[in-house]
Order: C-alpha cells, then structure tokens, then sequence
C-alpha cells in the first residue's frame, strides 16, 4: 500500500499521511505525483521556517489538505503543494514543468507573487499581483482555488502575525478574497475567510458578538429544536422525503446585517435558520406550501433563486415565517444537487462529474466563465489599480434581474442603470447607446433599474459615450468601458489638435507640415525617443510638447530650449498665427471655468500638460501668467457660426423678497438660455448676490440675458463674473 512505502520525512508530523488519505478519491498512479510533488516541496523549503516555528512545508500540505476537501483533481494538489517554490525557493518554472507537466507550472507561475518587479508603492504591487492572478485564473479556474485556499490556511494561523499585519490582511481577506470565494459560489470556503476575516479585522467587535450569539444560542436551544420537530413532522406528513437542518447564521453574516440595518443584535431576531433539503425540483415548490401553511409569511421577504439562479449559480427558494412569539424564522429550501453546488460552487466542476460526463458544466462553470470573460475584457484598463478597484466592484451579489426585449434574464448589481444594462449586452451596445425604453416607456439614460422590468436599448452609429456616465454607473464592465473609450478619444483628438498646432507652427516659419521629409521627421523621432508621429503629435496635443520648439527642431533651425519667445516662434512673420477654435475639439481643448469664454470673446490658449489647450478671455486675471510662462500662451481665435452652447456666470444684486430668485429664473429662460447652476453668494437684511451659471451661444445672447435682467424691478446690478 502506498502509505507504507512513504519516504522518511512523510513519516514525520507535516501532514502528508493525512492527505492522502483525504485524496482516496484519486487513483494510485495520481497519488504516486502528489506524493512526488511533495517531496519536491520538501527539499526546496528544507530550513525554512513559518513564523509560528513550523516547518514550512506545513503550509503547502495544509492548502493542499483545504482543496482535497473540495475532492480537486491532482494537478490542483500538485500545484498547492509547489505553489510557493517559485517565490520562496531558487527553484524555477521550468524545474517545475520538466518534473510536473506545463500544466501544473502554470497554475504555480499564476498564484506567485511578482517580486522579481520593483513598484512605487505598496498598493501598486498589491494591485499587480492581484491582476496577474486573476488574468492566470482567465485561462485557469483553478489559480483562484490554489490562492483561496492558501489564504485561508494563512488566515487560520495569523495569530502568528504582527497585530498591523493581521488587520491589514485581514480587510483585504474580506474586501477581495471572501467575495471572490462568493463569486464562484464556495460557500464553505467564503463563509470561514469572513469570520476569520471579521475576527482579525475587528477583535473587539467579533468578541462581543459572539458572547451575545453564544448566549442566545442557550436561550433558542429548545425552541430551534420544536420548530425543527414541526417542519419535519408536517413533510413526512405530507409524503415528502425530506430532511431538515436547523442552523445558526455565521458571525459576519450577523454583524454585516447589523450594519445594513442599523440594528443591534437584540433587534436581528432570525439570528438561525432552517435548510430543507428536498429529493426534487417540485418537492421544493410544495415544501414552501407546507411550511407557509405552518407559519405566516413575513410580505416581501419570499425570493425564488431555482427559477432565477444568483450570477454564482446558487439555487434556493428563501422565504421568512413569522414563528411563535413573532420571532422571524429564515427557511431555505433545496434540492441535494443545489446544496453541495451551494457549498462548493465551482469546485463541483470537478466534485461531481461522472466517467463520460467531465465536459458537461455545472450552473456555478458557465455562471465563472460568463464573469472571466467580463474580466478580459476589463484587463484592458492600463492601470493595475484602477483594475484591482474595477474587479472588486464585480465580486459583489448582484441583486437586480431585469429582461431584454427578447426575453432573456440579466443579472446587474443593485443600483444599476439602463447603461449598465447597455454595457451587460455588449460594449457596442453601450458605446452607441442614445436613449432606453423600461417596460416600453422612454426613460433617461440614468434611470435606476428594478427588478422583473424589461429594458430596450436605442442606439445610434454616431453615437459615442459621455464622459458624465462614470458619475452613475455602477458595474465594473460599464465603467471600464466608458474609461477606456475616452482614454482612446482623448488620444485621437490630441493627435489631431497636436497636428493641427505643429503644422501651424512650421508655417510660422514659412513651411508646413507637409513639406516635412519622411528623413526629418524620422531623425527627430530619433532625437526624442518617440515611436512614431502619431505620438509626437499626441504629447504636442496635450501640452506636453511646445510645437514651436518642435517646429524649429523639426527645420533645424537651432538647439531644443526650454521656451522660445514669441516673436522668434513667429520666424520672419514676426507674430505667430492663431489657432482657429471651432468648439467641437472635445477632450482636449477645454474652457477655463474661472472666465467662461464665450464666442465674440478676445482669447488666448494655454497649453496645459496632460489637458491640451485650455481657453480664456484675455481679460482674465490669469493672464498676468503670461509673463512668467510666455512660451505655454499661444495665439487662439474663434470659428465663425459657431453652433453649441457654452457655460457662463452671471452676477445678480437683487433686493431680498420673497419670489425674486423665480422672477430672475423666468426672465433667464424666456431669454433663450438654460440654467445650469444657481447659488446665493452672500445674503443681507434688505439685500442678495445671486450667482447664476447659464448655457449660452454666444456673446450677443449672453448680452441679451443680462439686458433682459437688467430691467427688473428688484434688480440693482447685473454683471458679467470674470477672475
């Protein structure tokens, strides 16, 4: 027998003997690799010590020991027995691939940490370790099973920890890798990372609670056990083979109600719950009858996740009963199936296949693959914590079911709105959408979704995001989307305006753009360091590049400085060319807000880094920077009929009397303008200042706004609002 032939340092207390004996599920010639794949373990971490005093090697066995509880196959042992090989050890990949297979070097390479890589903090390395995991996990479910359980087993033994680190780790255990467990349906797992993680992050919290659940566990003993009694008696009653599981809801579960509710624990009273377990689907359906038949209903409080599954794949029927002494009483009702799925969610891939069955997915697979695709594509995002914050956005329950036109079910976090739900159906979708219809009715954009609606989507080919959806959007895929999609904008209009400010510029110096050689161009990119055009045009469209410094470069009229004066950009004109602005530059050409330029206005632009160019009056009191920064100002004019409107603040001295803010507000609109915005900006006895932001064309309409206010009785003053 296997067992028997173990090498020496098996014998000893590291916990090999116990693993392969939870392993019986697997054959000989798998347990033969596992016990290999220890003994590599072994030897790698040979002197190397836990902060507990513990043999290292302990930890590995112990994660391994977590995942054959969840019956995994052997590559996922083997990986959780190496799993800290490449990180802690010399050992490399490619040790692991030639003695285990590219399989299990893979799983290994994708839980390690990134410490060959050196980052600016803490965070960002955190960040970028938690997205090489989950992009491994994209390619393999498993990654995620390995790294769960081995935080699990480091939560089991933090005690050995520094108190700062055990709190630290702790709220990372409970804000990424408990709802990630969730997420992928492991009950089992999630619901120890959460009490550990309560316990750690908050002590004295996770002390008084469960003295008080403790307590009351006493007090309910005899009562749980007769309400027991009386669910299974009224089945067997019925001719239900059923079974009933009276249980007590874990702390965290507690305390995160507390906190929802803003209740204290002698205001929770369904502080346990019953579990029937049913032979069948309909079974389910008639247990509820039989038990809503015993007790009371609570209205409100029935939810039916067998017809509508959680995007995790969990299925139940939930329902609370008024028990005796008005004392709530959870109920959850399942099949067997459902419950181990309930426990061991994606694990029941590999749990519960049958010879002959493995490609057949269970709800929990396809629920994982839906939610891996959506990380694909949010992976695109440039930032790892931007990523980290997208991904943790994601991990919790959704709570809205809403329709399609067609009839299918999406599943979208609470709150979200009908471009979430534009996004859930396909980026394009949300990329173009214009307006949505709920239940066949027009709604805004914006409009929060409820459950059982259903929602269409209009779109249009033209259509592209507005930058003002990241406010209210609320899943992880709308918002990396929107992102990344102005990201991209934001580019192509800098590589225009950037083309645009250097062609200008060159014929400042009697030549253009075109009459640039591929040689020059090509020599200055060289100069720079740049790849190509479009990126030097892009860092002159955002400020980051002066184009007429380029533009000397560029005709090797001297040395790049540091600035050039104005008249000397200007080459033998003597004064540089403006730039015409037409209002339609999007991104990166933006309006100061601290003098709202309106077309009509004189103007000038400052190349700001990272904005473009920003736009002000050239009456505005920023001006006097242009002393100090001469080389940033370039010369800017207006397009003619210009067709937008544009933001602009008006002043208002009024007397203080009841009605005159609605007067004002009517003479703004019969004027032909918008209100955006309105304050009051100092208040008397007898007298107000009234700040008005309005949206108009031009000067000439702003002109007749102020002419229009002007002439009521209760105004004093009307001014124009500049720095």
């Amino acid at each position: 027998m296997l067992l028997e032939r173990l090498p020496l340092v098996g014998r000893r207390n590291f916990g090999l003997r116990q693993l392969l004996a939870r392993l019986e599920y697997l054959p000989a010639d798998q347990l033969k690799r596992i016990e290999t794949a220890y003994e590599f373990a072994a030897a790698a971490h040979a002197g190397q010590k836990r902060r507990s005093g513990e043999p290292y090697i302990t930890h590995p066995v112990a994660v391994a020991s977590i995942l054959a509880q969840l019956r995994l196959d052997h590559q996922t042992i083997e990986a959780a027995l190496l799993h800290d090989v490449i990180e802690d050890t010399p050992a490399a990949k490619n040790d692991i691939q030639k003695c285990f297979g590219p399989e299990v070097a893979a799983l290994v390479d994708g839980v390690s940490k990134l410490d060959q890589l050196s980052f600016t903090s803490r965070a960002e390395a955190q960040a970028e370790s938690f997205r090489k995991m989950m992009l491994a996990m994209v390619e393999d479910i498993r990654v995620i099973l390995v790294k769960l359980a081995d935080r699990l087993h480091n939560m089991q033994t933090l005690e050995a920890m520094p108190p700062e680190k055990q709190g630290r780790i702790a709220r990372e255990t409970l804000e990424v890798y408990a709802p990630i467990a969730n997420r992928l349906g492991i009950n089992t797992v999630k619901t120890e990372l959460e009490d550990l993680g309560f316990r750690h992050a908050y002590p004295y919290r996770y002390r008084v609670l469960d003295r008080a659940v403790r307590r009351a566990e006493g007090n309910q003993r005899q009562f749980v056990g007769k309400i027991e009694d009386r669910l299974q008696k009224a089945l067997q009653e019925a001719g239900i083979a059923g079974k009933v599981v009276g249980r007590k809801k874990h702390l965290y579960s507690i305390y995160r109600k507390m906190l929802r509710k803003k209740q204290s624990l002698s205001e929770i009273a369904d502080v346990f719950a019953f579990r029937l377990i049913m032979p069948d689907v309909d079974s389910c359906y008639r247990g509820l009858g039989i038990v809503h038949q015993l007790y009371k209903p609570m209205p409100g409080r029935f939810k039916d996740y067998i017809a509508i599954p959680r995007v995790n794949g969990y299925q139940s029927l939930h329902t609370v009963l008024l028990g005796p002494n008005g004392i709530p009483i959870e109920v959850q009702i399942r099949t067997e199936q459902m419950d181990r799925i309930a426990e061991s969610g994606i694990a029941a891939h590999w749990q519960y296949k049958e010879p002959g069955n493995e490609r057949e997915a269970v709800p929990p697979q396809a629920r994982a693959r839906e939610w891996l695709a959506s990380i694909s594509e949010m992976q695109q995002a440039a930032d790892s914590e931007e990523f980290l914050e997208h991904v943790k956005v994601d991990l919790y329950p959704d709570k809205v079911y809403v329709f399609t036109p067609k009839g299918d079910i999406l599943r979208l976090p609470r709150g979200a709105t009908c471009v979430d739900f534009a996004y859930a159906v396909h980026t394009d979708v949300g990329n173009r959408c214009v307006a949505a219809k709920i239940d066949r009715r027009l709604v805004p954009l914006r409009t929060a979704l409820n459950n059982g609606e259903t929602v269409e989507i209009i779109t249009a080919k033209t259509a592209r995001p507005n930058p003002a959806w990241v406010n209210f959007v609320v899943s992880a895929k709308a918002r990396a989307a929107i992102r990344q999609f102005l990201k991209n904008l934001q580019q192509s209009e800098a590589r225009e305006l950037g083309r645009r400010l250097l062609d200008q510029s060159l014929r400042d110096f009697r030549s253009a753009l075109r009459k640039v050689s591929r040689e020059q161009m090509q020599k200055l990119l060289d100069e720079l360091g740049l790849g190509s055009t479009n990126e030097l045009f892009e860092q002159i469209g955002l400020g980051e590049r002066l184009a007429p410094v380029v533009a000397k470069v560029l005709l090797q009229e001297g040395a790049e400085t540091d600035a050039v004066p104005a008249g000397e950009a200007a080459g033998a004109t003597g004064k540089p060319s403006p730039i015409t602005i037409a209002g339609t530059e999007g991104l990166v050409v933006s309006y100061a807000r601290c003098c709202h330029p309106l077309p009509g206005d004189p103007i000038m632009g400052y190349l700001s880094a990272g904005r473009g160019v920003v736009i002000h009056r050239n009456t505005c009191g920023n001006l006097s920077e242009y002393r100090k920064q001469p080389h940033k100002w370039i010369p800017v004019t207006w397009e003619k009929d210009i067709d937008r409107d544009f933001s602009s603040e008006i002043r208002v001295d009024v007397d203080n009397k009841p009605g005159v803010l609605a007067e004002v507000a009517a003479r703004i609109g019969d004027a032909g303008s918008n209100i955006e915005q309105v304050s009051v900006d100092e208040r008397l006895e007898d007298a107000a200042v009234l700040v008005f932001s309005i949206l108009v064309r031009d000067r000439k309409q702003l002109a007749q706004v102020i002419r229009s206010i002007r002439h009521m009785a209760a105004v004093k003053k009307v001014t124009r609002s500049c720095a």
